[in-house]
């Protein structure tokens, strides 16, 4: 696999030293960064995005004091979501098997402790079973669910809610005092802020709800502390609007916190998706009924919320129409913390700062992905869009505002002009990522 390969205009090589070069929106010290990451929840769950099957007052108040962008898509599945986001790059590049992050690879976590940030995790792992593997990729702290250990324990009861296992600092501990792990994992990370609120700290949220299997949470009526986890893997659907509800919630205690220790104006929040929706969750979305896509390339397994808010910094109402993609992250945030220098990594990401300043920036003009689930050829999606069009390296092409399950190809030889323009545009797209792999 190939990480030196050169695309003018898209990919982004940069040699030097980490230097710190504060921007006039900059105080005394970098922001912190707060990255929240909710696990299996798509666009359609949010209220402020045009869903209303749930309650998310506290991400729609988000949107409505910050940025939100319309058009933000992950890989289909959690762990190619979170090597992307985490190293900036395209799967093509750094991809190797479900469950795994190799470990040559720089993380936005290593990046940030290495320019003065302190850092931590909590949430899920799913990317090494190492005992250092959070430390090696640069998290000072963690708390983590599934890092060593399996997703359930020995009677085959889910691990990851109500009495949950996790591991902190690579430690196992098992919890069977009624505890919910959405509330230590949210602890853990408030207490990391607490600590070190008098300097730059950086907290990853990798969430661990709103994922299977869907169970009562602590606000549930029939809430039950002494359960040892759900005995299958899917639980019960009825309950994932309580989860999207104990969700938000837990997004507001994380804000309450940060203004409550006075520093709105010292951090950056931002809240996305890993990928689409569970099945066989149906929601409601601008009037239609939206069937969840995890797994899937079609939009309901890609196109997650993206807002970000820092009181004070970027302004209330923006409502931003670009294309954002998972390897943008990276960038964005080494803007933010100021970092305009790193040595020799390669990254497919633009910053999108700007847009969040209100500025113009750099927009995509498409987004590529490279998906298969345990990095195999044979299983391989490889893809380009743009917000009218799909291509597959297969071949077929979808106008995706018109058919965007994507169930009748467009016939190539019968394209109008704007349609032989998009295949034109999206396959050129396509042949930058040729012998990569």
């Amino acid at each position: 696999m190939s990480s030196t390969a050169s695309f003018p205009g898209f990919l982004i090589i940069i040699s030097g030293i980490f230097f710190l070069s504060f921007q006039s929106f900059a105080q005394d010290r970098p922001p912190n960064i707060i990255l929240i990451m909710a696990d299996d929840l798509g666009v359609e769950t949010i209220g402020s995005y045009g869903g209303t099957s749930y309650q998310t007052p506290f991400i729609d108040a988000m949107a409505a004091q910050g940025a939100k962008f319309e058009n933000a898509f992950a890989q289909p599945l959690c762990t190619p979501s979170r090597v992307q986001i985490m190293t900036g790059q395209y799967n093509v590049r750094n991809y190797t098997v479900f469950g795994q992050l190799d470990r040559s690879q720089t993380t936005f976590a290593k990046l940030l402790k290495d320019a003065g940030y302190k850092t931590a995790i909590a949430g899920k792992w799913q990317l090494g079973k190492e005992s250092d593997s959070p430390q090696h990729f640069g998290f000072e702290e963690s708390c983590l669910w599934q890092h060593m250990l399996g997703a359930t324990d020995k009677n085959g009861n889910d691990t990851r809610y109500s009495n949950p296992v996790l591991e902190i600092n690579g430690v196992p501990k098992h919890f069977d005092g009624g505890q919910f792990s959405t509330d230590i994992t949210s602890d853990f990370l408030i207490d990391f802020m607490e600590k070190n609120k008098d300097q730059p700290f950086f907290a990853y949220y990798p969430m661990i709800i709103t994922h299977c299997p869907f169970v009562p949470t602590p606000d549930s009526k029939d809430w039950d502390p002494s359960s040892p986890g759900s005995p299958t893997y899917k639980g019960d659907p009825q309950y994932f609007g309580d989860m999207v509800a104990y969700m938000d919630k837990t997004v507001g205690k994380i804000i309450a916190k940060v203004e409550e220790m006075g520093l709105s104006e010292e951090t950056i929040i931002i809240f996305t998706g890993d990928n689409g929706t569970d099945q066989p969750i149906v929601s409601s979305y601008r009037g239609k009924d939206y069937p969840g896509g995890k797994k899937f390339t079609t939009e309901n397994g890609i196109h997650v919320p993206l807002v970000v808010k820092w009181k004070g910094k970027i302004d209330s109402g923006i409502q931003n129409e670009d294309l954002i993609d998972f390897s943008d992250f990276l960038p964005t945030l080494l803007d933010l913390a100021g970092i305009k220098a790193v040595h020799g990594i390669p990254l497919d990401g633009v910053s999108f700062m700007p847009q969040l300043m209100g500025k113009e920036g750099n927009p995509r003009n498409w987004i590529y992905s490279w998906y298969s689930r345990n990095g195999d050829l044979e299983s391989l999606q490889e893809f380009v869009w743009n917000k009218e069009y799909k291509l597959y390296k297969t071949g077929e092409f979808f106008n995706i505002q018109d058919d965007w399950l994507e169930e009748d190809p467009l016939d190539l030889k019968g394209l109008d002009r704007q349609g032989k323009k998009a295949f034109k545009t999206l396959t050129k797209a396509l042949s930058k990522f040729e012998g990569i792999r």
